[in-house]
């Protein structure tokens, strides 16, 4: 069964929280921190360390997601083994692109094969979720094969970069910042929405505020029950096929409410032309199937815990990918993927169980939408901008 193009490879060890521990991803905190490490007692300043490795934290009350990037400066390697001590009680319990395990404190992570051989200053990159309690104060003991790298562990903030025009719309079927749009209510490609019911949420053409350019979306998402507003295009999707990818960059006031929410939908003609939505519950990013109200992941404890919440007052790069093909769906926040939102075609307790039990689920979406659905009293101010649709991933 092929799966979506380009995907990202995931381990299949995954372990679950113990019921009745809900993550309060309400307050999540992003720190991204880079660090070079190098041999111990070289023998002068100027000697090039061994290695380095950028460690990104994405952390919430109890819980965490580390994306890990590791840099070979030494001789080329066929297989690489990453070692590090966690400082506090930090404890794995998923891992995609590398096989992570952990005794005590000690963190050991193996490549996965495919990306096991790195050149001279050749990199590879994987992920993990943890839980904590306390400080999760980030590791200083790197070592690649090893070779101890240098360093004190303190975080270095990398800098915000300015947000640039995106080079990667030539590979899409659709590309659209909204530039074209000049006034201020959704035309041409894009028309207003408001489906099933209105509310008093509203949707217009924002020319203050843009992730590139000077022109975004602006959706003014209303708080009462069944309050949707959209700008919908028809184009995008159909002109993709039957495997697609969507991505853009969407800013938003409010972190995302423990009642179901939607900000994003999409009509699949092959499920009586309900909607597949994605949005959020429990303060984190999930799918939700209106059909049958199946979601992705499952609103355990557990399966919340393998989702993130969606940064405030930020842009934030988002990508999905829906294969009708053989009924797949990868989602990435700012080029990783969530864990919590892979439908590979294996029911996982806690992530796509819930949503496979109905057998040979083959959508086809037939539009995009981008706006609010509210459902429980929650209200949000949200901007979209650089929306791209192919056959194939886009990136950030």
């Amino acid at each position: 069964m092929t799966g979506p193009a380009n995907p990202r490879p995931t381990t299949s060890r995954r372990l679950s929280w113990p019921y009745g521990v809900v993550p309060a991803v309400l307050g999540a905190v992003l720190l991204v921190v880079s660090l070079t490490l190098g041999l111990p007692g070289a023998g002068s300043a100027s000697a090039a360390p061994p290695c380095a490795v950028a460690y990104s934290l994405n952390q919430w009350t109890g819980g965490f997601t580390a994306q890990v990037t590791v840099t070979n400066n030494a001789a080329p390697v066929t297989s690489w083994t990453l070692t590090w001590t966690f400082a506090g009680d930090q404890k794995v319990t998923s891992a995609w692109n590398a096989q992570v395990t952990q005794t005590g404190q000690a963190v050991t992570a193996h490549d996965s094969g495919y990306n096991g051989t790195l050149a001279t200053g050749g990199s590879a990159g994987f992920g993990f979720q943890g839980t904590f309690s306390g400080q999760n104060a980030v590791p200083g003991d790197f070592a690649l094969n090893g070779a101890r790298c240098d360093g004190d562990g303190t975080p270095t903030p990398t800098p915000t970069p300015t947000p640039t025009p995106p080079t990667s719309c030539a590979q899409a079927a659709f590309c659209d910042g909204f530039e074209g749009q000049t006034g201020t209510t959704p035309s041409g490609a894009w028309q207003p929405s408001y489906p099933d019911c209105q509310g008093t949420g509203t949707v217009a053409v924002d020319h203050t505020q843009a992730h590139t350019g000077s022109t975004s979306l602006r959706v003014d998402g209303g708080a009462t029950y069944c309050d949707h507003a959209f700008a919908v295009n028809t184009t995008g999707v159909a002109a993709a096929g039957p495997v697609v990818y969507v991505r853009y960059y969407v800013r938003h006031t409010q972190a995302l409410p423990a009642g179901h929410v939607a900000f994003t939908t999409l009509t699949d003609a092959a499920d009586g032309g309900k909607h597949l939505r994605l949005g959020g519950q429990n303060q984190a990013l999930q799918w939700n199937r209106e059909s049958d109200d199946a979601t992705l992941p499952e609103q355990s404890p557990a399966g919340v815990a393998m989702s993130v919440p969606l940064p405030v007052n930020q842009w934030s790069c988002l990508e999905f990918a829906v294969n009708g093909t053989n009924g797949t769906m990868s989602t990435w926040l700012n080029g990783t993927e969530v864990a919590g939102l892979h439908l590979d075609g294996t029911p996982t307790p806690d992530v796509d169980r819930q949503w496979l039990s109905r057998a040979n689920w083959r959508p086809h979406p037939t539009d995009l939408r981008l706006g609010w659905e509210s459902y429980g009293g929650a209200q949000d101010t949200l901007w979209f901008d650089d929306v791209a649709v192919g056959s194939s991933r886009i990136g950030c």
